[in-house]
């Protein structure tokens, strides 16, 4: 290994592993984890399931057309993040540069630590074994000299993997391997490049950086180190260091609406979801943005709004929400409803000057922290008491284990 050495530590069909543990009978079975809407389609199904074509992102239906004695688990957001921390506390026992890329996905960087622990190999080798003897789960680790070659090295085997790609090997690996294979390629730069000619990673590597340069702009240098398998970045541990940009919710509604009043109801909701996770971290808005998909799965309407003051209140999101949509001539009923607060900024906790604000200000602090203590909508806007069901809620790819980005879930 030349300079660093990078783990990318990917676990193996992750909520169906947790499930097939805290339920024995699921063990050895095909199961796919859902969602507990009416509509929903498989967050991930376990490797008996994989076997008859059962692929994440499938409908139920498609799914049990492919496996018809496919068991089917209703997810449990909680445990799936309960579980990922702990095994990030894992990580940390190795080395303190641990980048969390999603809830089953983390890259670590062991450069420092192999004086510690001895070579590569046995630092993944313990991690697995731990997280197998406390968890009962296994996962695919690569090991690489960069993040870009550990990704793709902790693919090429599961589940339970462990593969090693060695800078001297670097060449022979990526010569023949489909570029839609390297993490960042995804299904439209991928038909790009092919109309380029460029189906594999060597023919990337060797293709005339300012051809890709004047193609893709500026990500056309990075497409071509790719294809060389350089990667420069670090593994970035401070992910809350960085200027977080946006804090937003969004929601598959239970069945498609068209009722003005119903849609109201469902933005309130949002905006108290986005507002109180705004204010538990002192951050606030000037501009909300309102997302709508329709029935037919592929039309979207996006439209912000810029206001002179900054927010976090729920009340004041929710009037620009709310403001936003009367602006809009809804042409099809909707299915799914988002709400986004940007242009942010981190401010210091202070009660307001006069007498209002300040009991406005100290009435939803108390709101927040009994919410905080006995669950979301504990206590709430009476308008959306009246509403039998929630939208289904799925772990964000920006779920972390802490910090802004460790959005609740149900």
């Amino acid at each position: 290994m030349s300079e660093r050495v990078i783990l990318h530590i990917d676990m193996n069909a992750f909520f169906a592993s947790v499930e097939q543990q805290s339920n024995p009978a699921l063990r050895g079975k095909p199961i796919a984890v859902i969602g507990s809407a009416k509509r929903t389609v498989v967050t991930t199904s376990s490797y008996e399931a994989r076997a008859y074509g059962v692929k994440t992102g499938m409908t139920v239906w498609e799914a049990k057309r492919n496996c018809p004695h496919l068991i089917l688990v209703i997810g449990n957001n909680r445990k799936y993040t309960w579980t990922s921390a702990r095994i990030v506390k894992i990580f940390l026992d190795y080395t303190p540069l641990v980048e969390v890329f999603s809830i089953d996905e983390a890259f670590l960087d062991i450069t420092g630590s192999l004086s510690l622990f001895g070579p590569p190999e046995r630092i993944a080798c313990l991690i697995k074994a731990r997280i197998k003897r406390l968890f009962g789960i296994t996962c695919s680790i690569g090991i690489a000299p960069n993040k870009l070659l550990a990704k793709l090295a902790s693919e090429m085997r599961k589940p339970d993997g462990l593969v090693v790609i060695r800078q001297d090997e670097v060449k022979k690996v990526l010569e023949n391997l489909p570029v839609k294979e390297l993490c960042g390629v995804g299904s439209k730069t991928g038909r790009k490049l092919e109309l380029c000619g460029i189906r594999t990673c060597g023919e990337l590597g060797r293709f005339p950086v300012e051809v890709l340069r004047k193609k893709f702009g500026i990500i056309g240098e990075r497409l071509h180190l790719m294809g060389l398998g350089i990667d420069e970045s670090p593994v970035d541990p401070a992910e809350e260091a960085d200027e977080v940009k946006s804090v937003g919710h969004s929601m598959t509604l239970e069945h498609d609406i068209s009722s003005h009043k119903e849609i109201l109801r469902y933005l309130l909701q949002l905006s108290e979801m986005v507002g109180r996770r705004a204010r538990r971290y002192n951050v606030r808005g000037r501009t909300v943005t309102l997302s709508i998909r329709y029935a037919d799965f592929d039309t979207w309407v996006g439209k912000q709004e810029t206001l002179p003051d900054h927010i976090n209140r729920s009340e004041d999101i929710y009037r620009a929400a709310a403001a936003i949509l009367e602006t809009l001539a809804l042409t099809q009923p909707v299915r799914l409803l988002g709400v986004r607060l940007t242009s942010l900024s981190y401010q210091s906790s202070q009660l307001p000057l006069f007498a209002e604000e300040r009991k406005k200000t100290l009435m939803i602090d108390a709101v927040d922290q009994v919410n905080d203590r006995y669950g979301d909508f504990a206590v709430t806007f009476g308008s959306i008491l009246d509403e039998e069901e929630k939208g289904s809620r799925v772990i964000s790819p920006a779920w972390r284990p802490s910090g802004i980005r460790n959005i609740e879930v149900g």
